[in-house]
Parts: structure tokens; C-alpha cells; sequence
């Protein structure tokens, strides 16, 4: 693959810009059939207790991608989300968390010259459980499970093809702290999703529940000096079940997160 090296450059350089610190990466949604893509966010991490063990985080992000004949990961827009999780450390190692989410994701045609034939809008409420595993002074490995809630309407808030979807999502990620020195972490991460939907055409159904989709990751994870937001750059692959991707070795992401971390505020 070739990559366009100015623009991914410049696109970091300017996503540096913007601010935010965070605890981990805020991970890219799928986007459907490409060579590669460009997912960056920017959240503001708040919290919400003197103990430090109830938090939230609301981010907006963008996404962009290559057309299935090419490799610019900035050619088309992806989608756009804007995303509200409170998450709450219950218990040592333990914590849950529930989100609501909106996105604008555009549809383009399957063929050639793969121009955009319309754009889905879906609405999102999950909750995940993780626990964290301390293995040693430098290793962690946390294991999450999301159960999600999706609805999906056109852009005049229609019924489309898909109702709604029920989907799991089963995650293993391994950090490892490099250095002190500014909080530095590299984190790796393998994710696999399943899920059932509800359809509305040909006519109304549930699809069989099974695996869809396998997203591998690497993420490095860093504190900016002296200021209070942190910067995540990382790379994910995304493995479609029966797509076209998937033959040439799956979706390849290029993603970044800046984080504004927000200290408790006494009312």
C-alpha cells in the first residue's frame, strides 16, 4: 500500500492542536467497505467524583476513507459522531459504564465509481463491564464486553432497510507502560463483534445472531507536557466478514484521540 504521507502528516499535525488527555483510546467505528480510513477525536474527560472513581467522557469525531479501488484514506467522508459515556469503578479492577451516541454515516454505491447514493443516521445506547488484570508492574490486561442497542433511520428520520440491531462486542486489550516519563503506553487489542437485527425489508424478520466483524489494534498513548491532555496515535485493522476488504487483508485505520482531562469540581 501507498499512503499519502503529506496529508497524514499534516492531519496529525493539526489534530495535535486541538487538545485532550485521556486513560485510553477512544476506539474507531466500523465504516464499511474500504482500502483504509482516518478516524480522529477530540473528548473532554470530566471528573465527577473527589475519589476519581466516576467519570465521563463526551467526545465528537470524524471519520474518512478510501473508495475500494484506491488508498486515500482522506478521499471520502465516513461519518461524523458525537458520543456521552459516565463510567463508574465499582469495585477494585471492575468497572461499568453506559453511553448514548449519534451518527451520520453517508452510503455509497457498491460498483464503480462508488458515488454516494444516500446517508443512514442511527442512534446508540450501551453499556459495557471490564476487568482489569495487574500482570506485574508493567503489563495490564483488561477485558470489556458491550452489549449495544442500535436504531437506524434515513435522513428525514424514515424506516430504512434495517430496524434496529442488537450487537455484543468482546474485548481483550494488553497495555504495556513504556515510560513514566509523560505516561507513555503501548496498548494492543483484538475485538470481535456479533450481533442480530430486526429488519424492516423484504419484509420483517430478526437475521440469525453470529460473528461479523474481528478489529485488531495498536495504539501509542501519551501524556502532552505540562498541560492536561493527552494524545493517542494508533493503528486498527478491521476484518469484514464476507467483504470485499477482507481479501486484501481487511479495513486499515490510521487513528488518533486528543483528550481535555477536567478535575472534580466541588458544588
Amino acid at each position: 500500500m501507498i499512503f499519502r504521507v503529506d496529508k497524514i502528516l499534516i492531519g496529525l499535525f493539526l489534530f495535535a492542536y486541538m487538545g485532550s488527555s485521556v486513560k485510553a483510546q477512544i476506539s474507531p467505528p466500523g465504516l464499511g467497505e474500504a482500502n483504509t480510513a482516518f478516524w480522529s477525536a477530540f473528548g473532554v474527560r470530566r471528573q465527577l467524583d473527589s475519589l476519581g472513581k466516576k467519570q465521563s467522557l463526551s467526545y465528537v469525531a470524524l471519520g474518512r476513507k478510501s473508495s475500494p479501488d484506491n488508498y486515500n484514506l482522506f478521499s471520502k467522508q465516513a461519518i461524523f459522531v458525537i458520543n456521552h459515556e459516565v463510567y463508574h469503578s465499582f469495585a477494585k479492577n471492575q468497572q461499568y459504564s453506559y453511553a448514548v451516541s449519534y451518527r451520520r454515516q453517508p452510503e455509497y454505491e457498491s460498483s464503480a465509481p462508488y458515488e454516494k447514493e444516500g446517508l443512514e443516521q442511527e442512534f446508540r445506547l450501551y453499556g459495557r463491564y471490564s476487568y482489569t488484570f495487574n500482570l506485574g508492574k508493567r503489563f495490564k490486561l483488561k477485558n470489556t464486553i458491550r452489549q449495544e442497542f442500535r436504531k437506524f433511520f434515513d435522513p428525514d428520520f424514515h424506516a430504512v432497510e434495517e430496524n434496529f440491531q442488537l450487537r455484543t462486542r468482546v474485548k481483550s486489550q494488553l497495555t504495556y507502560n513504556l515510560s513514566s516519563k509523560n505516561n507513555q503506553k503501548l496498548a494492543l487489542s483484538a475485538e470481535g463483534l456479533f450481533s442480530i437485527s430486526y429488519l424492516n425489508e423484504p419484509e420483517p424478520q430478526w437475521t440469525k445472531f453470529g460473528y461479523r466483524e474481528m478489529r485488531l489494534g495498536v495504539y501509542y498513548m501519551f501524556a502532552i507536557p505540562n498541560s492536561p491532555f493527552t494524545m493517542d496515535i494508533g493503528y486498527v485493522d478491521d476484518l469484514i466478514r464476507n467483504s470485499q476488504s477482507i481479501t486484501k487483508g481487511g479495513v486499515h485505520y490510521l487513528a488518533a484521540d486528543l483528550i481535555w482531562n477536567l478535575p472534580y469540581k466541588k458544588k
